[in-house]
């Protein structure tokens, strides 16, 4: 019992601790440096933070999966992606000044989005379920964001800060399923007009539509499912590109459209 209690007293204080990053810009050390945090332990560090935006009068709008390039994967170690919640007040329109400074060390990936139409719960969905399920998709660009210093970042690490969670810009060319082979869905990253990366859909655990299985499944095991409307970014075609103050960052996807985060110049105070 004293080491339970013990343990929740590490993840409120390690939770409190990434919120405070968060509110005041400033990163915190990585948290694999000083405390030996499991999945399951840096999974309730980051409910600990929904919970407490979930107070603050933030909803959330869906997920987002992450780690599904088997590069990754292999390079922090591990067989599997996290996941992350995604609110309200984390979307941003295409093309609309994201104020300098609103995050610590941003990169931003291109990603076919999902919007369902109807709701998973899993475990045991399967492909079939999730192409019915899903409502759309649409070309975006996800901006992650780390808490902890320099991206310096383990598994706990990343699963305890939301998953690198920072925004999501989403396109306004949602298109239907139907014929459409997602894995084959290629795109184009861009920085300040020129070509940085290039992917195609293939790169997310095979398809995105896996991703979202995998998601659904993890989910439905701690007895929580995925709603009707939830989005869900299933992981990136590309490498991230990090972003500065007054760049223009945008992706083209073939048959979905372009999206483009556009960050505002710093002010000179």
């Amino acid at each position: 019992m004293d080491g339970e209690v013990g343990m929740q007293e590490e993840i409120d204080r390690i939770a409190a601790q990434l919120l405070a990053a968060r509110r005041d810009g400033a990163p915190i050390p990585p948290i694999s440096e000083r405390i030996a945090l499991g999945q399951d332990e840096a999974y309730r560090v980051q409910l600990a933070q929904v919970d407490a935006w979930r107070r603050e009068g933030r909803r959330v709008i869906g997920y987002k999966v992450g780690l599904t390039s088997r590069a990754i994967q292999r390079q922090l170690g591990v067989d599997q992606p996290d996941f992350g919640h995604l609110f309200d007040d984390d979307v941003v329109l295409s093309g609309e000044p994201i104020p300098a400074g609103r995050f610590i060390q941003p990169r931003v990936e291109p990603e076919i989005a999902f919007v369902l139409g109807r709701g998973l719960e899993g475990p045991g969905v399967t492909v079939a379920d999730a192409i019915r399920a899903i409502d759309v998709a649409v070309a975006s660009l996800e901006i992650i964001d780390s808490r902890i210093a320099d991206w310096r970042i383990t598994l706990p690490d990343t699963i305890a800060d939301n998953a690198s969670a920072g925004a999501v810009v989403l396109g306004t060319a949602p298109v239907a399923l139907a014929g459409r082979d997602l894995r084959l869905t290629g795109g184009i990253l861009r920085r300040n007009g020129r070509i940085v990366h290039t992917g195609a859909g293939a790169a997310v655990l095979g398809s995105p539509v896996s991703a979202l299985v995998w998601l659904v499944n993890t989910l439905g095991r701690a007895g929580t499912a995925v709603e009707a409307g939830s989005v869900v970014l299933p992981g990136a075609i590309t490498a991230a590109v990090p972003a500065e103050p007054g760049d223009v960052i945008s992706a083209d996807f073939a048959g979905l459209g372009s999206v483009t985060a556009r960050f505002a110049v710093a002010s000179a105070d």
